[in-house]
């Protein structure tokens, strides 16, 4: 969606100039649709079997593929260290972003990073390809994310 600023007033995000034009998404969060792409092609990955993940569980995948191909990691204060004991104190520590806080940007990128691994990694199963027309057909600029990961 393009918009035209035609009037000076208060503004939220960037500095917006009046007179010029600028792209706008219709929101910040993350969609559902990427949500159940995201989802629908881990599994897929997982289920066959290209991947070179130690995973022990498709949950555990996930995360995996999370942590390297999606946001990565957020630290927090833990109060309990890795043997068990209580640390009063607190110690900084690392776990896998939650896919609900993902912006959709950042929902994007680690949707066409899961698309490109998958490829490269020689995914080739009729799921694959019908989850990826899928994407094609999807509305909110989901048709781009096929297309570009596939090169």
């Amino acid at each position: 969606m393009k918009i035209l600023i035609t009037a000076p007033g208060e503004f939220m995000g960037d500095d917006l100039q009046v007179g010029c034009h600028y792209n706008a998404e219709p929101a910040e969060e993350g969609t559902d649709a990427q949500r159940r792409a995201f989802f629908a092609l881990a599994r897929e990955y997982w289920v066959s079997g290209c991947h070179s993940s130690n995973a022990r569980s498709y949950r555990d995948f996930c995360e995996y593929v999370k942590y390297f191909l999606g946001a990565g990691g957020e630290e927090f204060t833990n109060f309990v260290n890795a043997d068990g004991t209580p640390c009063p104190q607190g110690r900084p520590d690392y776990r896998v972003r939650s896919w609900t806080t993902y912006t959709k940007r950042e929902r994007s990128e680690a949707i066409k990073n899961l698309i490109a691994e998958m490829h490269q990694a020689g995914v080739q199963t009729g799921k694959f390809y019908e989850i990826l027309r899928g994407l094609e057909g999807s509305p909110a600029g989901a048709e781009s994310l096929a297309t570009e990961a596939m090169g």
